[in-house]
Formats: C-alpha cells, structure tokens, sequence
C-alpha cells in the first residue's frame, strides 16, 4: 500500500509539473469554460439493467421443405409483410393441385347425385318408385354433398400449405439471427429467423422490495377491486400495471447518453429468492443507436437537491488521477485535483471537493493540457 502512495504521489507531482510550466503560457485561441455552480438536481436511486425489445419474435417454418432462397440477412431492415425466406414449393403445389382434382371430382359426383335425387322425387310423386329408393337417392345426395365439402376443405388447406412455402415478415423490423441455409432440409417447428422492432425498446432492471415505495411505486394487489361494501371501482395508481408518477432516467453509458423513461411499469410478482421485484422502463420511441442487449443504468428520481456541479465532459482521467483544468486569476489553466460524487443527469457530475462555486473549468481538458491556453 505504501509503494502504491508513493508512485501515484510521483505520478500526481509531474503531471502537476509540467501542466504548471505551461499554465503561464499566453493562449493561442480561447477554450470554451463553465462556471462551477450549484444546481437543483434530481436525487435517484440507481439500478442496472438490459435492453430488450418490445416486440421480438423467432420465425419458423410450418411445413418441411428445402430452403430455395433467403431474402434478407443479419442486420437488414423488413417491412411487415415482406417475404424474407422461401420453401421449394413443389411439393407443395403437387398437394394442392391434387387437391383441385379432388374438387372437381367431387363436385361432378354432387351433381350426378342431385339430378337422381331430383328424379327420384318425381318418380315417387308418379307411384312409381317405392319410398325405399327415395330414401337411398336421398342419403346419396347428402353423402355427395359432404364429400364436396370435404374435398373444398382440404384444397383450403393445401392451399394455405402452399403460401406457407413464403415466409413472411409478421412486422416491420431488423433481422437479429439467421438460423438456416440455402438447401437446408427444414421441418414444421425449425426456427428460420429472429427479429425485432427497433421502433419500441425497453429496460428490465430488479428493484428490491423496500426501495419500491422510495422510487413511488406503491404496490395495490388489487388496484380494480371496489372497496368491500360498494359497487363501484376504485381509483388505481395502476392501470394495467402501468404506475402513474415514477419518474426515471435512464443512461446509456457506452453512447453517453441519458433518455427520459416513457413510462415506468411495475410488475406485481416479487422473486422469493432475491426479494426483488421486475420493473419495466419503456423507452421513446425510435431511438436512435439502441438494440436489445446493451447495458443501461435507470435512475429512479426519489427527490431534489442543491449540488455544487460541472460538466462530467470536464474531468480529467489519468490512472487514479481525476482533475479539472481551472482559470486562473492570470488567465492560464492550471490542474487541479478534485473528488467527485455520483453521476447526474444531462451530463452532470457531483463536486464533493476541490472546487469553489463562481469559478471556471475548461470543458475541453485534453485540449488545455496541450495547449496551456489563456482566457481572453
């Protein structure tokens, strides 16, 4: 631990060397500075999460075929109703054509059964077939008639089979995976491809049972029951799970980015073995650079305070180093060491120490450091 002291001391005293040798240096241009201010800001509480899509969904086939033709791959964007597969019809067209055949035939077979029906009334209203051959020509006529019906049924289905040899996208989207190949024997149930709605995303985070009531999502197990003795519903803080005044942040730190939540939905089952409880964050809508998968952090707003703040953009990282570059009273940047506190929204950084409030920090502290410019 010592050794560890020393070298970030060594560390810490030529970066402050050098950094002084060239804060007296005149400026070349004016750098862009930022006053240190306290500010109203939100009071969160924090949790992790994934994001997933709203829609996403796993296409199989639903009759055994060759794959003949892939239309779209990994990345690539569908609109709904576009074929993004095909199944060697063949088999399939031969069904369907047998299918037709049997209608056909059917159908002859109905007629012939009719007009001996017809005949056979007539006879029988002259006396001159007994009531027997009626009944005979009768229960022909039906039999022909459901076996026309039968055989209509099952051209209907051939012919679905057959559309079913093009696979079509059930919703506009992306392609995430591809699971087959061209000339791939496939069978009814074999996942073809998976896609997703990049137009509606969402968080799922895990919060533990006794921050609920903190982040304001106070959980009714019976929020649309009416209260015993009355007819009448009562009023909710849920509709269909949704809470109505959670508010919450959610940061995107590999984009740097922070999203107002759309909307907040608990869900009313708790894990026993974690004793936490799933909540969904519903993002805008359209949100560019976002797919499932990547790692966000909600922040969950449970109250306001003042906060001696500055732009997270204008701190320095160096090792286990973090400093801003300030102006001085002559104008030149000089390096200071600071301790920070948790990160804030629209890009805010908490200043536990260090810093004074009315003084300025240089927003770009890379370009400083080089150039050891002076404000003008």
């Amino acid at each position: 631990m010592l050794k560890k002291f020393w070298i970030i001391s060594l560390l810490w005293g030529a970066v402050t060397a050098q950094v002084l040798g060239a804060g007296t240096a005149l400026a070349a241009g004016s750098l862009a500075v930022t006053p240190v201010e306290y500010r109203e800001v939100a009071q969160t509480y924090s949790a992790d999460g994934l994001v997933e899509a709203t829609r996403q969904s796993t296409v199989s086939a639903q009759i055994g075929g060759r794959v003949k033709e892939i239309l779209f791959d990994v990345g690539d964007r569908v609109s709904k109703g576009q074929v993004i597969l095909r199944i060697d019809e063949r088999e399939a067209a031969q069904a369907l054509a047998g299918s037709q055949a049997q209608v056909l035939q059917a159908q002859a077979n109905l007629n012939n059964a009719k007009a001996a029906y017809e005949r056979a009334r007539q006879l029988f209203a002259q006396k001159f077939i007994s009531q027997a051959a009626l009944d005979k020509a009768q229960a022909d006529y039906k039999v022909a008639l459901a076996q026309a019906a039968a055989s209509e049924a099952g051209a209907g289905q051939a012919s679905l089979a057959h559309g079913y040899t093009a696979v079509i996208a059930p919703y506009s989207g992306l392609v995430a995976a591809r699971l087959v190949e061209v000339g791939e024997m496939v069978m009814p149930g074999k996942p073809l491809m998976t896609g997703f709605d990049s137009a509606e995303m969402r968080v799922l985070v895990s919060v533990p049972q006794d921050k609920l009531a903190e982040i304001g999502a106070h959980m009714n197990p019976h929020p649309n029951l009416p209260p015993e003795g009355e007819g009448t519903i009562a009023p909710s803080p849920f509709v269909g799970g949704l809470r109505r005044g959670v508010e919450a942040k959610v940061e995107i730190p590999s984009l740097k980015r922070w999203i107002d939540a759309a909307s907040v939905t608990v869900l009313p089952v708790a894990d026993a073995r974690t004793h936490s409880t799933q909540v969904r964050v519903d993002l805008p809508k359209n949100e560019a650079g976002i797919y499932p998968g990547m790692f966000v952090r909600v922040h969950f707003v449970v109250g306001k305070a003042n906060k001696l703040v500055i732009p997270a953009s204008a701190v320095l990282h160096r090792s286990e180093v973090v400093a801003v570059y300030v102006v001085g009273e002559n104008g030149a940047m000089k390096l200071r060491q600071v301790r920070l506190g948790e990160t804030l929204a629209e890009g805010l950084v908490e200043v536990l120490a260090g810093l004074s409030p009315g003084e300025k920090v240089a927003l770009e502290p890379v370009k400083a450091g080089m150039s050891g410019a002076k404000q003008k």
